[in-house]
């Protein structure tokens, strides 16, 4: 009988950070490598990726869920509250009680959850109150993966992700190197030998205090400013994005194949 891997929530899942402008969204990711693995042990998986890009948690509840467990899987990835965390305004105590509701839905409908917790991201000061949110929000989610027997990918203990080339350009989503690295770690968590090999990293840049300055700068106007902009309008960059992959699909079957034939199929619709 074949096994079903769903990944539902936001861009962290959906694989923002690893541009693939053909894949459906533009991007890769881990879960993406993770069912490619999956398939070479066993060519009876099928995975659904329905995970969006800032999407919160009530949201992903509330669009993701239903249709995640009506296909039956027998593992349902969720990172979910991460863009939460930046509404400060909002009580993490709800925020939590919520994802606990959520996990419990998924393991009572026979599904194995597997959880993850928030990197420590080093930020600016001025962003300090949002890793101890983090901080808080971990915590919960190691309780509550031990409540339910849910797999816990623990990013925060994750040391290697200390190194700049593990992020895209944002510093708030991962690289290539650091999604296939996620990757890794999920397999290992799954219990799953993997081939797959860590690609050498770029040479470290070495930059001048003014070349650091003007970067963070860059940071700041490029990425920083227009986030919290759109919050103030209640925009997101996923409003327009639809599932990646909604309808289970089979990964030994090739996903750059099988993305085309996505592809191809929305072109037609449109």
């Amino acid at each position: 009988m074949s096994r079903l891997y769903v990944a539902i929530g936001d861009s962290f899942t959906e694989g923002v950070g690893d541009w693939d402008s053909r894949y459906p969204n533009g991007v890769r990711g881990w879960a993406d490598r993770v069912a490619k693995q999956l398939s070479k042990k066993d060519s009876s998986w099928r995975y659904a990726n329905l995970a969006i890009r800032s999407k919160r948690l009530r949201q992903i509840v509330d669009e993701q869920l239903q249709p995640a467990l009506d296909l039956h899987p027998t593992v349902v990835s969720v990172y979910a509250g991460g863009n939460d965390i930046l509404e400060l305004r909002a009580s993490i105590t709800p925020l939590m009680e919520t994802y606990e509701d959520m996990v419990s839905r998924i393991a009572a409908a026979g599904a194995r959850p597997l959880l993850f917790t928030g990197f420590d991201v080093r930020l600016h000061p001025v962003l300090e109150p949002m890793r101890r949110r983090n901080w808080i929000y971990n915590d919960h989610v190691r309780r509550i993966a031990e409540t339910y027997g849910a797999l816990l990918v623990d990013y925060w203990c994750f040391d290697e992700y200390h190194d700049p080339r593990f992020w895209d350009i944002d510093r708030l989503h991962m690289s290539p190197a650091g999604h296939r690295n996620m990757a890794a770690h999920v397999l290992r968590e799954l219990g799953i030998d993997h081939t797959l090999t860590s690609k050498p990293l770029r040479p470290r840049q070495r930059l001048t205090m003014t070349e650091l300055l003007r970067r963070e700068s860059v940071w700041w106007g490029e990425w920083v400013i227009p986030m919290f902009g759109r919050r103030l309008r209640n925009v997101t960059l996923g409003d327009d994005l639809e599932p990646r992959w909604p309808v289970p699909i089979r990964p030994a079957d090739g996903l750059k194949r099988l993305a085309a034939e996505h592809a191809a199929r929305r072109a037609c619709r449109d």
